[in-house]
């Protein structure tokens, strides 16, 4: 695993990440996006992202490639949701099974760790059991689902709810190391 570097997302990033989201728009189901983003597009969700604060956005670079991305952003508009974040990951197909998403997302939730951040929630397309089992491992549990909230490809999809607390105990495989 030691090839992979972690680390905050810069501009120069933008490209991967949608590279990445773009595959995952097209080819599954994990995401409700239903078109392909252009770069530009994705701009201003980017300049949302600070190296401190709630609102992160981390990434996972193999040599100078961005293979995965994890981020925080604000789960509803209204100020009293504020110590509360969705997060999200994604991989590159080629990149997962090798315990990057873990050691991904667990630097995303460590780095919210200092901020005022109550909640962290994820919204999980079903099915999807490899999503539920990190965000198992991470400290997540199943809060509840929306039995076919969405349609893509022709068919409605539920999406499981999981959340974790700031801070959070720990699991018997807090193992992650920071890279902060």
């Amino acid at each position: 695993m030691s090839q992979f570097a972690i680390r905050a997302a810069e501009a120069a990033d933008l490209p991967g990440i949608v590279g990445i989201l773009n595959h995952y728009i097209v080819h599954s189901h994990v995401t409700f996006d239903t078109r392909r983003f252009e770069v530009a597009e994705r701009r201003a969700w980017f300049d949302t992202f600070g190296t401190t604060g709630r609102y992160r956005l981390v990434v996972a670079q193999d040599g100078s490639r961005v293979v995965g991305y994890a981020s925080s952003t604000p789960i509803r508009p209204k100020p009293a949701y504020d110590p509360s974040v969705e997060t999200t990951i994604y991989l590159e197909p080629a990149a997962t099974g090798r315990g990057l998403g873990r050691r991904l997302y667990a630097q995303l939730l460590d780095r919210l760790a200092d901020e005022d951040v109550h909640r962290a929630y994820a919204g999980i397309a079903l099915p999807n059991p490899g999503s539920i089992a990190l965000h198992e491992s991470l400290g997540f549990r199943h809060v509840g689902t929306f039995d076919e909230a969405g349609r893509k490809f022709g068919r409605y999809w539920s999406i499981g709810w999981w959340e974790r607390p700031f801070p959070c105990p720990p699991t018997s495989r807090d193992s992650a190391t920071s890279d902060r």
